[in-house]
């Protein structure tokens, strides 16, 4: 069946497309943060980051740049988020990797503060060394 990136893609389902190349289509999001939020999505199935070439990626973060742009140009946009959810836990909900281009304002409180927690430098230190081994 599909997803419904891939719908899109095929033109099975219409979307409001704004950037189309041989890799990836950026379209606006049907239920965006605010409005011009875009997705950007490989035309080649990757369940997420993890799964997608570096090709892929560097041109969907390039893609991301040029709406980014755009955002700031065309609608007023002060800052941008550039976002990419994978796995479950991640808020990843359509399972086709995806970069979302979030236009943003001043005090707009469109997302929550993350939750930071203190941490020992002995506890980084181990860390560091087991994402190194």
């Amino acid at each position: 069946m599909g997803t419904i990136f891939e719908k899109i893609i095929a033109r099975e389902i219409p979307a409001h497309i704004i950037y189309e190349d041989e890799m990836v289509v950026a379209f606006l999001d049907i239920k965006p943060v605010h409005l011009g939020h875009a997705l950007i999505v490989p035309k080649q199935p990757f369940v997420n980051a993890f799964d997608a070439p570096g090709d892929t990626l560097a041109q969907m973060m390039k893609v991301g740049s040029l709406i980014a742009k755009r955002l700031e140009t065309t609608l007023g946009a002060e800052g941008v988020n550039l976002i990419m959810n994978n796995g479950a836990a991640a808020g990843q909900e359509v399972f086709h990797a995806h970069l979302h281009v979030v236009p943003r304002y001043q005090d707009d409180q469109a997302f929550t503060s993350p939750h930071r927690t203190e941490v020992s430098a002995e506890d980084l230190a181990a860390t560091a060394e087991k994402l190194r081994a």
